[in-house]
């Protein structure tokens, strides 16, 4: 095990059926964090939230749902992350934004 680096993670919540420019949203941010040459993004898909409508988003049989919560989690340096910010306020209508700083092993 390597000394950890110090790193920030985001973390944005958005819905599954969110959309920028015709595609899902969680494929335009992934696809321009790695355009922007971020250190690594990955989606989770939820089986139930629910977020400020405090409407229920579930993967249950009946209730089935086209709109799961999705995280999309974004390792990088602080000040890249930060530089990425401006980026996801044009492309987010609405959802959160998390960030924290964290330890990164590389194994």
């Amino acid at each position: 095990m390597q000394i950890p680096n110090d790193a920030a993670l985001l973390r944005i919540f958005i819905g599954e059926s969110d959309r920028f420019q015709g595609k899902p949203l969680y494929e335009a941010i992934v696809l321009k964090a790695r355009e922007m040459q971020l250190a690594g993004a990955t989606v989770l898909r939820g089986p139930m939230g629910y977020g400020r409508s405090s409407h229920l988003h579930t993967a249950k049989i009946l209730r089935l749902s086209e709109d799961l919560p999705l995280v999309i989690e974004i390792v990088d340096a602080e000040d890249k992350i930060n530089s990425f910010l401006p980026v996801l306020d044009g492309m987010m209508s609405h959802g959160l934004i998390t960030q924290e700083k964290v330890k990164v092993y590389r194994y």
